[in-house]
């Protein structure tokens, strides 16, 4: 059987497998994926679809059906499976366009949520950890007592809220970023939210301050600020990066640099307090109004939603208003009923993310991302969890939401309040109402979070089947490529990194696939400018079109892929210049090709370069250089 007829009748058999030709809406593939968008995902069998020849792992993401074949191989079973199926001459532009239509607005606003936050998650992580330190500490009369641990303290209590204080600014650049335009406008703008001149939103939130009011075109314009405006904040974001694209366009070329940053800044500063700001505020004021109606008229069902579903209001960042709610009623019943609410909200998280953590224990990446963010939920910061992983994943945040509502209801039966507001979880036990057995029902609420969260997480976990090991390919490439007859061949070869720059192990990648070495071991480069080079004598063996990714062939019958950024290829072979074509023999420091880092950061995606050994030849053994050597920029690695 030949190559052709090989590839025909995998392709018949992925057909198949995946609902019949009628299932199919497009096809493409990227330098190492097939990729299908099918009409519906269910009638897809995964795991007879991983026994198909040549598949080496099938996973559903981003509303497509990928397909693992490797490097060079996939170009040859696309070509076949696309005329089989008469879906040629689809980009993955337009494979991106028909699987956008299968989102559902819910399922596009939690997408753009969480693209958002992952970006400023390790700061939000950092800052979580040292608030609940300094929590602790701070209670403890050593501390107190002792001038150097203060300070010590005291400087950890800075450097904990230094990403609270200018949170909208971080979303704002992180929205913009997102959504396409310049993330420096973002951050702008977001500056300008949290300007001092402005009257603190909290201090006119509680009457303490009168703002100035403008009067423009016969509107009334308060001059307040946005502290606490997380929606505020992404909605402008989206304004920004809009109004960014629209100037660049229309603006001549000769003033563009100069007159379309302006203009956009502009606008969004006009819109920001005649339009985006009131509109979120009223958002806000509505959603907090809405609950606290709730649980004062739906008595335990009240609790309940609202245990369900405080954590959502983490996403947008309302929650902060909560706390003017909390001092209005501890100022009028002496008791604050919200508080114990929301920890419990919390801790369902909390156990969302154990379960999470169970089902993918093996992942190291989970392991690293899990355990740290539990144990922020114990200092009462639910954002890590949330953003790092809930909201990532979707089922550990419905897990947690009902969680939460379980011990929501018992929060209600037990009569359980506080004295006071502003702290949750372990630090919270401090402000409990100790009557009606406050401290025992405090710590009995917490436990039936925890539980029901981690529960609840593990089975819409089994049942969805969404595992780490789908979750962590989803943006990923991954290269094995065909066995090949080689030539024996004696000696060493050394190989020396692909650019300058800080070199690292892959394990150091941002990328989950890479920096588990799924697709085999190797270094990963942060790269000072945009050329890559070849790390010895070898022959290139494939070119991805969009030029982000190459594939070499050395002398021993072993193989490396060279891949620039993460997620380039939805670049379309933008900012990426080949040097090489397939079959030619290139020397060790031979440029292969070049990129524009600048444009590839100002798109959205890292520059990081990857060079990963996807093939050891038979009988032969990598040796990877450590640490101080990958820094000196020498010989990164030796076959033999």
């Amino acid at each position: 059987m030949g190559k052709r007829e090989e590839y025909l009748e995998i392709s018949k058999e992925i057909t198949q497998l995946v609902g019949g030709m009628e299932n199919i809406q497009g096809t493409a593939h990227c330098a190492t994926r097939l990729r299908i968008v099918l009409k519906d995902d269910s009638l897809a069998n995964l795991k007879k679809l991983e026994d198909v020849d040549k598949v080496k792992g099938a996973f559903i993401a981003g509303n497509q059906l990928q397909l693992i074949f490797g490097a060079g191989l996939v170009n040859d079973v696309y070509a076949v499976f696309a005329e089989y199926t008469h879906t040629e001459n689809m980009s993955l532009g337009d494979l991106k366009e028909q699987s956008a239509k299968k989102q559902n607005p819910l399922q596009a606003v939690i997408k753009a949520l969480s693209d958002v936050f992952i970006g400023i998650m390790p700061a939000i992580l950092a800052a979580a950890l040292l608030m609940g330190l300094t929590g602790v500490l701070g209670n403890l009369e050593i501390v107190k007592n002792n001038e150097s641990l203060y300070a010590l303290n005291k400087l950890t209590s800075l450097a904990s809220t230094g990403i609270f204080a200018i949170l909208p600014m971080a979303v704002c650049y992180s929205a913009v970023k997102r959504f396409g335009g310049n993330p420096v406008l973002g951050m702008v703008v977001g500056a300008i939210m949290l300007d001092g001149s402005l009257a603190n939103a909290y201090s006119v939130g509680s009457g303490t301050v009168t703002p100035e009011v403008l009067h423009l075109f016969g509107l009334n314009v308060a001059l307040v600020g946005f502290q606490g405006g997380i929606i505020i904040a992404l909605m402008m974001g989206f304004v920004v990066a809009k109004l960014d694209q629209f100037f660049n366009k229309k603006v001549p070329d000769a003033v563009k640099l100069l007159v379309a940053p302006m203009l956009t800044v502009f606008l969004s500063t006009v819109l920001l307090f005649t339009c985006v700001g009131p509109v979120g505020r009223i958002l806000s004021n509505g959603i907090t109004g809405g609950l606290v109606w709730a649980t004062e008229h739906l008595g335990v069902f009240g609790y309940a939603l609202f245990g369900g579903i405080q954590q959502i209001i983490v996403i947008t960042g309302l929650h902060h208003i909560i706390g003017a709610v909390e001092a209005q009623l501890i100022a009028t019943t002496g008791l604050n009923f919200i508080n114990p609410l929301m920890s419990v909200a919390l801790m369902g998280q909390g156990g969302a993310v154990l379960g999470y953590l169970v089902l993918n224990w093996k992942s190291v990446k989970a392991r690293e991302l899990c355990i740290p963010s539990f144990c922020s939920t114990l200092f009462g910061i639910s954002e890590p969890a949330i953003f790092g992983v809930n909201l990532r994943y979707r089922y550990p945040l419905a897990g947690g939401c009902i969680g939460g509502a379980i011990a929501g209801a018992y929060v209600y039966f037990a009569n359980l309040t506080a004295l006071g507001f502003g702290t949750t979880a372990l630090p919270g036990i401090a402000i409990v109402n100790p009557e009606h057995n406050g401290y025992v029902n405090y710590i009995v609420a917490h436990v039936i979070a925890l539980t029901g969260g981690f529960l609840f997480a593990v089975l819409l976990g089994k049942v969805t089947g969404r595992r780490q090991a789908e979750e962590s390919v989803q943006e990923t490439d991954t290269v094995q490529e065909e066995e090949r007859e080689q030539e024996p061949f004696t000696g060493s070869i050394e190989l020396s990194a692909p650019a300058v720059g800080r070199v690292c192990p892959v394990t150091e990648s941002s990328d989950p696939t890479f920096s588990q070495k799924v697709m085999g071991d190797g270094i990963v480069v942060f790269p000072e400018k945009g050329e890559v080079k070849a790390p010895c004598d070898a022959t290139v063996a494939f070119t991805y079109p969009g030029g982000h990714a190459l594939g070499l062939e050395l002398a021993d019958g072993s193989s490396i892929l060279l891949h620039c950024g993460i997620d380039t290829v939805n670049l379309n072979g933008k900012g990426f210049t080949v040097l090489v074509k397939e079959g030619q023999k290139v020397a060790g420091g031979e440029i292969l090709l070049r990129f524009d880092k600048k444009f590839i950061e100002d798109s959205g995606y890292s520059s990081e370069l990857l060079m990963i050994v996807s093939e050891v030849a038979e009988g032969r053994t990598l040796k990877m250089a450590d640490e101080s050597a990958l820094a000196d920029n020498q010989i990164v690695a030796v076959l033999s």
